[in-house]
C-alpha cells in the first residue's frame, strides 16, 4: 500500500476498463497527488486483487467500488478480504439493512483495518420514476435521506450519493460523514448514463466531500489536464 504522506486528494477518478493495461495506463497519465483511483465491477472482474496491487505500487490509494449487498456473514467476510488488500475505501448497499451494515463497521474496526467504509444510498443513474417502478414509496431526495440515516445508525464512515442530496445531509447529520458523489458533469460533458448530474464546483457548493469523475476525464484528449481543471473547480487549490 502506499506510504505517501501528501493531503488525501479529493477527486476520484472512476477507471471503468476491462483490462489491465488500459486502467495501468491511465493510472500513469495520472497523479497519485491529483486524485485517488476507482476500481469498480468490471476491472476488478477482469482482473481480480493483482489490478489493485499493481495501482498501489504506483502510489494511489483505492476506492474499490464494488457495492457489496447480500447476507450479513457473506458481506462482513467479502470485505474483510477487501480491506486486507489495503485498499482505501469499500462500499456496501444501504439497502442490505442496519444488521449488515454495523456488522461490517464493526468488523473493520475490531480487525483494526484502516479501510473507510461507506453506504451506498440510491444510485445517480436512477430518478424518480426509476425507484417507484422498484417499489419505493419515497421520492429520491427522501429515500435518499433515510436511507443516509441508516447508514450513519450503523456506523458507517459516509454514504455515496448525488451532489443533489448533500446539502440537505449535511444539515441533517453534523459528525464527520463522508458524502462521496458521483453523476460529476461538466457542463459541456455528455451526461451518458447518469441522470442526477451536477458540476464540480455546484457539488463543492453543496458540501460534498470526494467527487467521483469517469469518462469526463479519462475519455478527453488530455486526462491530466482534465483532472486538473476538474480539481480546481472543486476546490480551487492545488
Amino acid at each position: 500500500m502506499s506510504s505517501n504522506n501528501y493531503e488525501i486528494p479529493h477527486i476520484i477518478v472512476a477507471l471503468d476498463y476491462n483490462k489491465e493495461n488500459k486502467a495501468l495506463d491511465m493510472a500513469k497519465i495520472l497523479d497519485p497527488s491529483l486524485c485517488i483511483l476507482k476500481v469498480g465491477l468490471e476491472l476488478y472482474v477482469s482482473c481480480g486483487p493483482k489490478i489493485v496491487n499493481a495501482l498501489h505500487k504506483l502510489g494511489y490509494k483505492i476506492f474499490l467500488d464494488l457495492k457489496f449487498h447480500d447476507i450479513k456473514n457473506t458481506v462482513i467476510k467479502s470485505s474483510l478480504v477487501a480491506a486486507d488488500l489495503g485498499v482505501w475505501m469499500i462500499n456496501v448497499h444501504s439497502s442490505g439493512g442496519v444488521e449488515m451494515m454495523s456488522g461490517v463497521a464493526n468488523t473493520i474496526k475490531e480487525n483494526n483495518y484502516s479501510t473507510l467504509v461507506t453506504g451506498v444510498t440510491v444510485l445517480t443513474s436512477l430518478d424518480n420514476d426509476d425507484i417507484k417502478t422498484i417499489g419505493y414509496s419515497n421520492n429520491t431526495k427522501d429515500q435518499v435521506m433515510k436511507m443516509a440515516a441508516l447508514c450513519y445508525d450503523s456506523g458507517l464512515n459516509g454514504i455515496v450519493c448525488s451532489a443533489h442530496e448533500v446539502k440537505n445531509i449535511k444539515n441533517e447529520i453534523k459528525d464527520n460523514f463522508i458524502c462521496v458523489c458521483p453523476g460529476i458533469r461538466r457542463t459541456e460533458d455528455n451526461k451518458d448514463d447518469q441522470k442526477r448530474i451536477m458540476t464540480p464546483a455546484m457539488a463543492a457548493n453543496n458540501g460534498a466531500d470526494y467527487i467521483v469523475v469517469g469518462r469526463p476525464i479519462t475519455n478527453s484528449k488530455n486526462p491530466l489536464k482534465s483532472l486538473i481543471k476538474i480539481k480546481k473547480e472543486f476546490n480551487n487549490t492545488l
